[in-house]
């Protein structure tokens, strides 16, 4: 492909909006949810795109009722299908754009549109942290997923593809899959995490706010083939602040976090959780490690206006769903929330 828009912000600010443009003129109902679900939570991807957006919406809603109403099955993967029918249900301009707020320490967001995302592995029970990669489940040698590639090449000397991530929470937020036809896990390991700390070094010259989340199997990682999630930040995750002990503060964070300055320090203590055998989560930037060990999914039962807590959820945003929910929740609440999972 071409070369790296991973160059500047503004290479990259312009890279990711063209393919999403490009994204829209591919026929199928992924790429489509994925082209409005990336809009409805950037107004300036909404203002570019919108136009094309409606157009194609108007489109495979016209598909879909000739489809069904002649007999015949919609030419759509069955997660898509269901999720376009939801959208066809409240109609284009019913889907609100994503609002933010703060509640003391903590980030919420309105996010409309991830109401509507397949459950995939975040609604399991598990135990451990690793599972052998499933060639019949969900990952991404799906050839489908072709589409949604943002880009891919040799980086950092790993061939390394970035998808777009089809319902993100996070700005420019996509998905780095390392070597992906080597079929990894979601089971980090010393090679992986030198790599991503030394990657993440490097970008944080170009791309100012750059970071890496990683959820490890049991963590809510939602595909058990290795990835990790790359977003680019004007401001500080709430965990970063100064206050809290791990960063040198005086007030403790409401679960376990430690903060790494070397990446052998840090490896030293993900091999241990790996023996005895607890998830976690991590949010790599190019000075240090959070590490956040945790409670399994489903060991406990969360609230109900969360689907669950992943990397950031544990860095102290929260994603809602339902306007109530974010007009209400208080920090109170959050603090609450995020002490569940102390181990």
């Amino acid at each position: 492909m071409s070369s790296s828009p991973l160059l500047s912000i503004e290479t990259f600010r312009q890279a990711f909006l063209s393919g999403l443009g490009d994204l829209l003129e591919q026929p199928g109902f992924g790429v489509f949810i994925l082209g409005l679900a990336n809009a409805t939570f950037d107004p300036e991807i909404h203002a570019a795109l919108k136009a094309p957006l409606q157009y194609r919406f108007e489109q495979l809603a016209a598909i879909c009722r000739e489809s069904l109403s002649g007999g015949r099955e919609v030419p759509a993967a069955p997660d898509d299908l269901v999720v376009f029918l939801k959208l066809m249900a409240i109609g284009f301009d019913g889907v609100a754009l994503t609002e933010f707020r703060r509640a003391d320490e903590w980030e919420l967001q309105f996010n409309h549109i991830r109401a509507f995302r397949p459950a995939r592995m975040t609604g399991e029970k598990v135990t451990g942290i690793h599972r052998p990669f499933d060639p019949r489940g969900f990952h991404f040698n799906k050839p489908f997923l072709r589409k949604e590639v943002f880009w891919e090449g040799e980086l950092h000397g790993l061939e390394v593809e970035l998808l777009y991530n089809k319902f993100p929470f996070a700005q420019f937020h996509g998905l780095l899959v390392p070597e992906r036809r080597e079929r990894e896990p979601q089971y980090l390991s010393h090679l992986y995490h030198l790599y991503i700390w030394n990657l993440t070094e490097e970008l944080g010259g170009c791309l100012p706010g750059v970071g890496f989340g990683y959820n490890s199997y049991g963590a809510f990682a939602s595909v058990n083939h290795l990835h990790f999630q790359m977003f680019v930040r004007e401001q500080p995750l709430p965990l970063e602040a100064e206050q809290w002990r791990h960063n040198g503060g005086e007030i403790p964070y409401p679960v376990d976090c430690l903060r790494f300055g070397s990446a052998p320090e840090a490896w030293a203590y993900l091999n241990e959780l790996h023996r005895e055998g607890i998830s976690y989560n991590l949010i790599y930037r190019p000075d240090s490690l959070y590490c956040l060990p945790r409670r399994k999914q489903g060991s406990y039962e969360h609230a109900p206006w969360t689907t669950g807590y992943a990397w950031y959820e544990m860095a102290g945003g929260v994603t809602t769903t339902n306007r109530a929910d974010y007009d209400n929740l208080d920090a109170a609440v959050i603090d609450a929330e995020l002490s569940k999972l102390q181990l």
